[in-house]
């Protein structure tokens, strides 16, 4: 998630099925982040202003939801969380016209062992890793060009078992497991990660992995971040545009990533890596696994308690398949105007060259395209944001 805020709405619950003066709590919290947004060499080299129209968001993406748990005792709860996204410009659904499309699930959580999940959830990269990376802070406009490594969040995980350990001593491990549901394929389908993070004072330090599988099927469909799931695929994909959109056919995608954050004073340094595989076989449009290596870097100063200025870098070099690089620079301002309101500048400029998948088998010349918002460009993209965002 990207910097949720909530604000408790508590309900005091008596005794239900047959458990009587067991502790609960409801909260329903949300977002509203919207934005004006300029585009330079959008749609063809055209561009383009806009209310940004994405549920995706620009520091966060919108949402609203409901959270709760039950004490049941000995330090063990039940809890849930089921959360909407929409577009605040419209107000359709998002993920897909899901109705909790964000997030559904419901779980045992231990003080002591720790909490298991079941249902619609992030994965441990964005768990762990996300939140000591530049998206935690700007959002889209720092992502990786395409969000190839699902950087900023892209997609969920359906039928998922995950665990969450406690932490300790700034120590803490998590792992997920979704079942495919193919019959007599157990793999088929299936995706599985996991992470380790460590936080303590000014260091936070995060790494892992994560394996999404898509069906051996010839009537394979094209995973879109929308929600157009492959068949029998577990996970939504990561093809916000020209980037990585002719590889959306793959048989499956790997993402290694690392980052690391350092604060110090009001300065804040962050860098990461990621290595993601987008990876073909018989029913593929490509034949080569296409890999994409990422590095990136950001610094933010904490001017005043009120505003956060950022700057980020972000190379991507893609191998395989096709060759391309993309450049991108990103940069951002976020003012508080009170706890639960803030308005933000962020702009990119990202630069592509090389070449990349057509979808077909054939290439084509590499597209900028800023960050996971999929606007298709030229060899040369810059997008500017003058947003708002409220929390509730």
């Amino acid at each position: 998630m990207k910097k949720i805020a909530l604000s408790s709405l508590s309900l005091a619950l008596i005794g239900a099925a047959g458990v009587a003066h067991a502790q609960s709590s409801v909260t329903l919290y949300g977002i509203i982040d919207t934005s004006i947004t300029y585009v330079n060499h959008a749609d063809g080299g055209k561009n383009q202003w806009s209310v940004s129209n994405s549920n995706s968001g620009d520091l966060s993406g919108t949402r609203w939801g409901l959270k709760g748990q039950e004490d049941l005792g000995g330090g063990l709860a039940a809890i849930f969380q089921l959360e909407n996204g929409f577009d605040p410009g419209n107000g359709k659904l998002g993920q897909g016209s899901r109705e909790f499309g964000r997030q559904a699930f419901v779980g045992l959580q231990s003080n002591q062992f720790g909490t298991v999940t079941l249902g619609r959830q992030y994965d441990p990269l964005i768990d762990l890793v996300q939140g000591i990376t530049a998206d935690n802070y700007f959002g889209s406009v720092f992502a990786t060009a395409g969000d190839v490594d699902n950087y900023d969040n892209s997609f969920r995980v359906n039928n998922a078992i995950k665990y969450t350990s406690p932490t300790y001593a700034g120590f803490q491990v998590e792992a997920l497991y979704a079942l495919g549901g193919v019959a007599g394929k157990t793999s088929s389908g299936q995706t599985w990660s996991f992470a380790a993070a460590y936080n303590n004072g000014p260091i936070g330090v995060a790494a892992g992995y994560l394996l999404t599988d898509n069906a051996n099927s010839a009537a394979r469909t094209t995973w879109t971040s929308t929600g157009s799931a492959a068949v029998s695929s577990t996970s939504d994909g990561t093809f916000d545009g020209p980037v990585n959109s002719g590889y959306a056919t793959a048989k499956s995608i790997g993402i290694a990533r690392v980052a690391a954050q350092y604060t110090l004073g009001a300065f804040t340094f962050g860098a990461g890596y990621s290595n993601a595989q987008y990876k073909a076989d018989g029913f593929s449009a490509f034949h080569t696994t296409e890999k994409y290596n990422t590095g990136q870097g950001f610094l933010n100063y904490q001017a005043t308690p009120a505003l956060l200025l950022g700057l980020g870098y972000s190379y991507t070099k893609s191998s395989g398949d096709t060759s391309a690089t993309y450049h991108q620079v990103s940069a951002g301002a976020d003012y508080n105007l009170s706890k639960r309101t803030d308005v933000y500048l962020v702009g990119a400029w990202q630069h592509a060259s090389g070449d990349t998948g057509d979808g077909t088998g054939g290439k084509v010349a590499a597209q900028a395209s800023v960050g996971s918002y999929g606007y298709a460009g030229t060899s040369n993209q810059t997008l500017v944001s003058l947003g708002l965002r409220h929390k509730f």
